[in-house]
């Protein structure tokens, strides 16, 4: 490739090679994207060394080094060994540290994999110790510093690179490349010949859009808008205009011209009578509309783009149909014949040697092994789509993957570490309904307020919106205004999802599905008040759910139902069978949200405080030493465990009575310190200081445990009957406190707590008639 421009990258290696000849090593990263011309640099670079008579080294596994001189070396790249060395760079840099300058060229590092870079990465801090240069490029940057990026050329710097073309051409060609001379130059290929109008529509219906999913490829839409705008005949225009529709996906506010674009292409595309033309434009049309309205339509116009391709032998567009296929039958919660039409999809793509097609096809594997709780499954596809997507260029494949293992993260229950990623999805995408995600991940990570406040803010635009994103940004403010929501709110989502009853939550195409429609109507409707709406809804999900074996699903429907119905047994059966899944997929995030199985209390430390389920009933209570005292003898009903243990956290078991004591002047004082101790602990206590309550504590217990190990002096034992005293009083009124403070806030509980323990020198947990089956402490 010749090199064009780049001045102030070439003057970078002149100054690297000035400081090599100097005797001084250094090196150079450049980066940029692929057709940035970015080995035509490297080669420069080579032959500005050679001018110099620098001998210069080639690295193997990169570039196959075309610039390559006869004699000029290609060495082997290799990762370091811990403490080692990374075996041929640093054998190269060490063996010329003592001869001259030398310049290691590695073109496109990261393609030859993490160890290449590693290799890199040990070989930069050691180069000042001999004047060994290294110019390495890469797409991304590698964080070693001295790195320059390489952008597209300006347009006069292009038509340089592509003589013979028209101005007009040039203008096309930059505008759909970006400036990049990779780019341009497989672009001129297409364009030679033609004249500057032919170049302009060639290439707006033919060049790739370099835009990702809802983003906006500028210079693609500024030579469409061109295209547009002159004389064409009817079947060219169709195709324009439809692209043109189809290319404005990404502007929220394009809505009304994209429906005109494609309505006046399919009319002119119908006229002509092209079978291919027509199919072009039916696809293309799907994608600049994407109403979610739309999904019995879609199904229609896909079984139409396939026959129309076949007719006119068009492969791709064939395939575009089959996928069209299985994303409005996923729409339409048909999810079985969905997988079919996948398979048939795929096959296509195989057939046709598409290496997209099967990362395509993968991506959508791993989100119904997600919805069916396969998650080993979906996590396994997931990785195989981050490394086939890299290596074939799929566009938007860190987005697909980031998806895809949210998916997985929220139907486990780990939501805390989706916020952020959401949060900033919204922040360089506004417009596209991440909001909305980030507003429900809030809201099931416990920041109930926030997320309250998001849907406020965000329930007026998503409400005038549209789009493929649109109805699951819908479905993710439902589950938020079925919770925290102004009854106003929950209506309006009411409203706006009740169309779609009967349908499963799609968003764009297909790689992310949160299932029915009807769970998230159902929770609206039982958070404003209508029970019977509520059932009747979950009732349809449940349905959907079960024939589909989407079991993380029904779990969660399960749990709403529960919540929602009047009958009890109904109710608790619900629960059992919801808690039962959760379990065995592995959803502890949500099985925690549950509460106790049927017949279980629970009394565990939730913060500072403690968080009692008895049943019906469920309380927050302030920590004591009390509720410690009480775990203990809950963990092991029935059985005796000596007050002195218990106040001093032993193991519960029995202290002989005639254990040995210190002599009297040492007991005074051991008294004095435990009774100064006792008051700090009631007044911590009366405080509500938890910490200082704590350190008191440990002392405490320190001490009485010193008490129980000591012996008398001159080998006469004592034993202790003050101190087990000391530990029978303190054990008691402290559980007794924490019965009071259980009694207040879970009046069953606690008298089922009062009837059921024995207090004395032996407490014990007795379980008394009502209470539960068992304690989870």
């Amino acid at each position: 490739m010749k090199l064009i421009g780049r001045r102030r990258e070439l003057a970078a290696v002149e100054r690297l090679l000035r400081q090599g000849a100097a005797g001084a090593g250094g090196h150079l990263v450049v980066t940029g994207p692929a057709g940035a011309g970015k080995s035509a640099f490297v080669h420069a670079s080579a032959a500005l060394a050679r001018a110099r008579g620098i001998p210069v080294h080639w690295v193997a596994g990169t570039s196959d080094g075309p610039g390559r001189t006869t004699g000029e070396e290609l060495l082997d790249v290799a990762g370091p060994s811990p403490g080692g060395s990374g075996p041929d760079l640093d054998r190269r840099a060490r063996a010329d540290a003592g001869g001259g300058p030398r310049l290691v060229v590695v073109d496109d590092v990261d393609r030859a994999g993490a160890d290449a870079v590693e290799s890199l990465a040990f070989l930069v801090p050691r180069l000042g110790s001999g004047p060994v240069m290294v110019v390495a490029t890469a797409e991304e940057p590698l964080g070693l510093g001295s790195e320059l990026r390489l952008g597209g050329l300006a347009e006069p710097e292009l038509a340089a690179l592509v003589p013979g073309l028209s101005a007009e051409a040039v203008h096309a060609l930059w505008l759909v490349s970006g400036g990049l001379p990779g780019a341009a130059l497989a672009f001129a290929d297409e364009v030679a010949g033609l004249d500057g109008p032919g170049a302009v529509v060639r290439l707006a219906l033919t060049a790739p859009s370099r835009s990702g999913f809802l983003e906006l490829d500028v210079g693609l839409l500024r030579l469409l808008e061109e295209a547009a705008g002159r004389s064409l005949p009817p079947e060219v225009r169709a195709r324009v205009l439809a692209r043109l529709g189809r290319e404005l996906l990404g502007d929220p506010s394009a809505g009304a011209r994209r429906r005109a674009l494609v309505e006046e292409a399919v009319a002119l595309a119908r006229a002509s009578g092209a079978p291919g033309t027509l199919a072009e434009v039916r696809d293309s049309g799907l994608h600049a509309l994407w109403d979610p309205a739309a999904a019995r339509e879609r199904l229609t116009a896909a079984s139409e783009i396939v026959e129309l391709a076949r007719r006119a032998g068009d492969d791709v567009a064939e395939r575009r149909g089959l996928f069209w296929r299985f994303t409005a039958l996923a729409e339409l919660a048909d999810l079985e014949a969905a997988e079919a039409a996948l398979t048939a999809y795929a096959r296509a793509g195989e057939l046709a040697g598409d290496a997209e097609t099967a990362v395509v096809v993968s991506a959508r594997q791993a989100m119904l092994a997600t919805v069916r709780g396969r998650f080993d499954v979906a996590e396994a596809l997931t990785a195989e789509v981050a490394e086939r997507g890299r290596r074939v260029g799929l566009a938007d494949t860190e987005r697909l993957v980031g998806s895809l293992r949210g998916a997985v993260a929220a139907l486990r229950g780990d939501h805390t570490s989706l916020v952020a990623p959401w949060q900033d999805q919204a922040r360089r995408r506004p417009g596209h309904f991440y909001e909305a995600m980030a507003a429900r991940s809030l809201l099931e990570s416990g920041r109930e307020v926030e997320a309250g406040l998001e849907l406020e803010r965000l329930l007026p635009s998503v409400l005038a919106g549209s789009g493929p994103r649109w109805i699951g940004a819908v479905a993710d403010l439902a589950v938020v205004a079925s919770q925290v929501g102004e009854p106003a709110a929950a209506q309006a989502l009411y409203g706006a999802l009740l169309p779609y009853a009967g349908r499963l939550v799609v968003w764009g195409g297909a790689n992310t599905i949160t299932g029915p429609v009807d769970d998230y109507l159902g929770r609206l409707a039982a958070h404003l008040g209508r029970p019977g709406d509520a059932v009747r809804h979950l009732d349809a999900a449940i349905a959907i759910e079960e024939r589909a074996g989407a079991l993380p699903w029904l779990a969660r429907t399960l749990a709403a139902r529960a919540r929602s119905v009047g009958d009890q047994a109904g109710a608790a059966e619900d629960l059992a069978r919801a808690r039962s899944i959760a379990r065995r997929l592995g959803m502890d995030g949500f099985t925690s949200t549950l509460g106790p199985p049927e017949g279980e209390w629970r009394l565990i430390r939730d913060g500072d405080d403690w968080l009692l389920e008895a049943g019906a009933e469920t309380a927050r209570l302030r920590d004591l030493r009390g509720m410690h005292y009480l775990r203990s003898l809950l963990a092991a009903p029935g059985r005796e465990i000596a007050a002195l243990d218990l106040v001093a956290g032993g193991a519960g078991l029995h202290v002989p009575a005639g254990d040995p004591v210190l002599d009297d002047t040492a007991r005074r004082a051991y008294r004095q310190r435990l009774a100064a101790l006792e008051e700090r602990l009631e007044s911590a206590d009366r405080a509500g200081d938890a910490g200082r309550a704590a350190t008191v504590e440990a002392e405490r217990a320190a001490l009485v445990a010193e008490l129980r190990r000591a012996g008398g002096r001159g080998g006469r034992q004592r034993t202790a009957p003050d101190e087990a005293e000391r530990a029978r009083v303190n054990a008691t009124r402290a559980l007794w406190a924490a019965v009071r403070r259980v009694e207040s806030a879970a009046p069953l509980a606690g008298a089922h707590l009062r009837a059921s323990l024995r207090t004395g020198r032996f407490p014990r947990y007795q379980p008394a008639p009502g209470g539960p089956a068992r304690w989870n402490v």
